[in-house]
């Protein structure tokens, strides 16, 4: 089993909540969301919020900027490597506890695996049903990055 190493990116004025399913291995080495070169996450957000950003910092803070908080659904697994589909033994983090004392009344799911474990663990809990957005993960190359943009600014209301 694997704990989840990252702590929830939120404050109280954040309305939108992105949850992924679990940091991938470059994630955890370097401590911080999608860390992994390819991860298109940054730059999705980037160009929907207009924002630039280089270091960490200037991530968090174009995040709580725009009242975005990110997380990920799995609090502790099983898996090899950084791919979904092996995930087993999952413990999901608390969600509910998580967005109580924000603004957050939307969740979006950063792919399937995270839709598909919010709803099994979460959605009864928050009582708010989650929007499945396209992953942003390198393994999902059936999306150009610009097509991923284009989806994500339709569906996320920020």
């Amino acid at each position: 089993m694997i704990e989840h190493p990252l702590e929830p990116i939120i404050d109280e004025q954040c309305e939108v909540l992105i949850l992924g399913s679990f940091p991938s291995v470059k994630s955890r080495e370097i401590s911080f969301y999608y860390g992994h070169p390819q991860n298109r996450f940054w730059k999705i957000i980037g160009t929907i919020t207009q924002t630039d950003y280089e270091t960490i910092e200037d991530k968090k803070k174009m995040l709580l900027e725009h009242h975005i908080a990110i997380w990920d659904i799995i609090h502790s697994c099983t898996i090899t490597g950084s791919s979904d589909a092996s995930i087993k033994d999952v413990v999901p983090n608390d969600i509910k506890t998580l967005i109580q004392g924000t603004n957050i009344k939307r969740i979006y799911c950063n792919g399937g695996t995270s839709l598909k474990l919010y709803k099994k663990y979460q959605e009864k809990e928050t009582g708010i049903k989650a929007v499945l957005l396209p992953s942003s993960s390198p393994a999902n190359a059936r999306y150009r990055l610009s097509d991923l943009v284009d989806i994500w600014k339709k569906k996320l209301t920020l």
